[in-house]
């Protein structure tokens, strides 16, 4: 009961990681840009996602539009957007796997519930770190091109919002993950120690032991 538990919770958790790397995918502020002017009323602002770019006036007023074309999209943009779509798939994929584990593995045994969880488990893994990798690399051009600044000084480079979320974002699927992955492990050791029999389901789908 209480490995159960502790399933359900690093399964919630990694889930709120999956529908934040949503987020992110969606979100048009990985990268914001600021030009700065002595009329506020003339001041601009963009922000750049990974499908869409949007341009702030300084009256409030805002417009969105999709790329043109690919050139206009900065390499760790381009990567990012392969990078989140596939975390996107493989967290999914957990999910699936993670659900097949509790609901069709029961006549299987404690084993194959556990190989489950640890297949679960190992996929977080991946999801959350391909969100780290092109979150991380984002953020860090954007900070060394503020210091090292390779247009106007009145131009200002910050860290969007889908940044902060995708480290969130990360954090939750490492953590579900990991702990998803030890616990699969660590009791299947257990289970293969305390197996006294083969298992196989009977016309009812409950599982029966077979003696020797």
């Amino acid at each position: 009961m209480e490995m159960m538990s502790m399933q359900l919770s690093a399964l919630v958790t990694a889930i709120v990681g999956w529908v934040a790397s949503i987020l992110i995918c969606a979100l048009p502020m990985w990268r914001v840009t600021s030009f700065l002017g002595s009329n506020t009323m003339a001041a601009q602002s963009y922000s750049d996602g990974l499908w869409v770019t949007c341009a702030y006036e300084g009256t409030g007023q805002s417009q969105c539009r999709s790329y043109n074309s690919l050139l206009e999209i900065t390499p760790d943009l381009q990567v990012a957007r392969v990078m989140v779509v596939s975390s996107l798939l493989t967290a999914f994929a957990s999910i699936l796997v993670s659900l097949a584990g509790r609901d069709f593995a029961t006549c299987m045994g404690g084993i194959t519930r556990n190989r489950y969880t640890a297949v679960s488990g190992a996929l977080f893994v991946v999801a959350g770190i391909l969100i780290l990798v092109p979150v991380s690399w984002t953020a860090s051009n954007i900070i060394n091109n503020f210091y090292a600044p390779m247009g106007p000084e009145a131009v200002s480079r910050e860290l969007g919002a889908a940044l902060y979320i995708g480290w969130i974002a990360t954090a939750l699927l490492l953590s579900g993950g990991i702990i998803l992955s030890r616990l699969g492990t660590q009791y299947q050791q257990d289970s293969y120690k305390n197996y006294r029999g083969v298992k196989t389901c009977g016309p009812t789908g409950y599982p029966m032991k077979d003696y020797v």
